[in-house]
């Protein structure tokens, strides 16, 4: 594997990226709700992966990792969402096209932020938009982006056989949803559904909710099925590495943006038809999204150290597509790291709200550093880290109800500097065994390592400088300082949440 471009038998990539889709939300892992029969096609023609996560579960910083191939707090101001990208990490889109990839992208590329290059230019870090054709689509919330068609121009400009490198960026299944679309134009049931997150109420709207989720998620995919077609009538499948996965947990409260099961346990599907032994395996070694740029380094052919790219966390995975085994393959992928620090503003200042975690075998262990902070962002001005949504409006609205408190409390309420989950028995991550006594060696020995490894990696938060997080600028002009703000009285762009969703008065206990 991984001739040099030169001699034309490097294979092309197709990088297909949904936006916000949780695991195990299709079809191929038996979700009955979702019909995926594209993501379903590359698993089981490829590898379908059962525990594939990302490092920090939001766009921006999700995207960062994917592309250099290192964690989010080894990235600078890049660990935050709207950041300014630093020019001093180049991309692996870049090496690829310095090694004679022709490489584009359509949809969502790196967002949202600012990447520049050091003469101002705009740097397109997922390579050559291609966004002209356009197409009606089924809602009014869905992109009029026709993705497929956009793959297809991308095609039809490469010359000769230079090997190619695509990026897919669906909008879809990002909101805002059109209401009851996944019932009325996906003909869904809401009793298809097996069961709703405890951390919500079971309710008809929340199902209603989960559902236009789900229609999202088939629009991504019919577009990557349409792209699988173009790749065989251009004879070009057989040698393209497919790779389908999303950036961060599905829009919904606890979920995107957290750091918690839901949040970061990804999707993960790859097919290779000329590499990849034994087609129809499912594989259960752990995968961090840093995985994916020394993946597509090797396979093109090149050397790390010579690309010019900062040093990787990640491990290519081809040891895993040529073993032909089932289950776990690679004994040293035991282990995932996660983290964050700013996603959305809303405290004091454009803070943070910094964590870092391990996962383990089936146990999650998280170190919340700032305990006293809102972890979704303040109640004041709208729990801007939750995006609006009835699922959320539900649970704000009935706060103060009769049994209803533990929703908020659970979904927006304050944590402690600890949490510990056994993830297999507790998905939902609602027992926590941090102070079980019979947990406390467990829990050491996670923090330890957790430790450890990020001290390996430079984190500043291991040295006393996490600091620096919060004094990165929050690179959108209209929402940047957005809490002192808003509670001066300015009119604030709040077009992601509820009107709703700020709380008048705090909750008694608040």
């Amino acid at each position: 594997m991984g001739q040099s471009p030169d001699e034309n038998t490097s294979p092309n990539i197709l990088f297909a990226i949904s936006d916000d889709q949780s695991f195990p939300h299709a079809s191929a892992y038996g979700t009955d709700w979702v019909k995926t029969p594209a993501f379903d096609r590359v698993a089981e023609e490829g590898i379908r992966f059962d525990q594939a996560y990302v490092p920090n579960p939001k766009c921006a910083p999700s995207r960062s990792i994917i592309l250099t191939g290192r964690n989010s707090w080894q990235l600078e101001e890049a660990a935050n969402h709207w950041p300014e990208f630093p020019q001093k990490f180049k991309v692996y889109t870049e090496a690829l096209a310095e090694a004679g990839y022709f490489v584009g992208s359509t949809g969502k590329k790196w967002a949202p932020g600012i990447a520049k290059t050091a003469d101002g230019e705009t740097r397109h870090l997922t390579g050559q938009p291609y966004d002209e054709h356009k197409t009606e689509p089924p809602t009014s919330n869905i992109s009029n982006n026709d993705y497929a068609a956009n793959f297809e121009a991308f095609l039809e400009d490469r010359s000769g056989n230079e090997p190619f490198a695509f990026w897919y960026g669906a909008r879809e299944p990002h909101r805002a949803y059109e209401y009851r679309s996944g019932i009325e134009k996906g003909d869904k049931d809401p009793a298809e559904i097996d069961s709703v997150p405890a951390f919500w109420p079971d309710r008809d709207s929340i199902r209603t909710d989960m559902l236009d989720y789900a229609f999202e998620i088939e629009h991504f995919d019919r577009h990557l099925g349409r792209m699988l077609t173009l790749l065989e009538e251009h004879g070009e499948l057989q040698n393209t590495i497919v790779v389908v996965t999303a950036d961060n947990g599905m829009p919904f409260p606890r979920i995107k943006g957290q750091t918690y099961e839901h949040s970061a346990h990804m999707p993960l599907a790859i097919m290779w038809p000329e590499g990849i032994a034994e087609p129809g395996r499912v594989v259960d070694d752990f995968v961090s999204f840093a995985d994916f740029a020394p993946t597509f380094i090797e396979l093109a052919g090149l050397d790390w150290e010579e690309t010019g790219m900062h040093p990787t966390v990640g491990r290519s995975l081809t040891d895993i597509f040529s073993s032909g085994k089932n289950g776990q393959v690679n004994p040293k992928r035991d282990h995932v790291l996660l983290g964050k620090e700013r996603h959305d503003v809303g405290r004091p200042y454009d803070w943070g709200y910094p964590v870092r975690g391990i996962i383990r075998g089936n146990m999650m262990y998280l170190r919340n550093f700032k305990p006293d902070r809102w972890p979704t962002g303040n109640p004041e001005t709208g729990y801007l880290n939750t995006d609006g949504s009835p699922t959320k409006t539900v649970i704000l609205d009935n706060r103060t109800a009769s049994g209803m408190y533990h929703y908020w409390d659970q979904n927006f309420g304050k944590r402690p500097s600890e949490e510990l989950y056994n993830i297999t028995d507790d998905p939902d991550a609602l027992h926590n065994l941090a102070d079980d006594p019979e947990y406390q060696e467990m829990k050491q020995e996670l923090k330890s390592e957790l430790y450890q490894k990020l001290k390996e990696q430079d984190d500043p938060r291991m040295f006393g400088r996490g600091y620096v997080f919060d004094e990165y600028r929050y690179m959108d002009e209209g929402t940047y300082n957005f809490y002192h703000r808003y509670m001066s009285g300015e009119q604030m762009n709040t077009g992601w949440v509820n009107d709703s969703d700020f709380e008048e008065k705090p909750l008694p206990g608040q």
